[in-house]
């Protein structure tokens, strides 16, 4: 059985609104990772990913993505490294029929995600206020994650592989991601630890999401 690694991240709260994230008038929120479990029957990791649940500090939980390759964390990642996406530039959503809010940062010149992929993402996950309530770029490691089989959640799933009106990302492209409740954890509560939930119902979450590549691992 694949160890069950515990990953702890403090979650401070930024300054900064969501208006620093998007341009006036868009919506925002935030999006937590449901990832490919080891007790997956359908869609089973490669031996050398471990998963699990990762608790963050913060109370903020996600089924850990397959993580694979783990370096030791670095004693030293920096605020800068953490807060590395709050300085992009900002974009003007677009709104699929799902209720998906998207735009590209960078469009991407690499090869588009295969459904059922292993891909390794950076990301930066917020609430609505601004708050940070995770980030890989904390870890100073990519996570790695399966795409297109339902091991994440829903609007991670349409926002990097595409779907009903949204463009697929390129390997290289940078995406910002409004998710609302439903295509997130909808009326229950996530990142229960002890009781303590740290989501509330009917969340609206935002990501910024950097797809780094395919993993080199996946089956051929």
């Amino acid at each position: 059985m694949a160890t069950i690694p515990t990953l702890t991240l403090s979650a401070p709260k930024l300054n900064t609104s969501s208006s620093s994230y998007l341009k006036p008038n868009s919506p925002a929120s935030l999006s937590v990772v449901h990832c490919c479990s080891s007790s997956s029957s359908s869609s089973p990791c490669p031996s050398s990913v471990q998963s699990g649940k990762s608790l963050i500090n913060a109370g903020v939980g996600f089924l850990a993505a397959a993580v694979l390759g783990l370096s030791p964390l670095k004693a030293d990642a920096t605020r800068v490294e953490y807060y590395a996406t709050v300085g992009e530039p900002l974009c003007e959503l677009s709104y699929a029929k799902s209720g998906l809010g998207y735009c590209d940062v960078t469009v991407g010149s690499g090869e588009e995600v295969p459904r059922g992929e292993l891909v390794n993402v950076h990301y930066t996950a917020r609430f609505a206020d601004g708050t940070v309530f995770d980030s890989s770029y904390k870890r100073a490691r990519p996570l790695t994650m399966r795409v297109g089989v339902g091991k994440v959640i829903k609007g991670l799933d349409q926002g990097i592989i595409g779907g009903n009106g949204v463009p697929p990302m390129q390997v290289g492209g940078k995406r910002k991601l409004r998710i609302p409740p439903e295509l997130a954890y909808g009326p229950e509560p996530a990142g229960c630890f002890s009781g303590d939930c740290n989501i509330p119902a009917n969340a609206t979450l935002l990501y910024d999401i950097n797809l780094i590549g395919i993993y080199s691992g996946n089956a051929k």
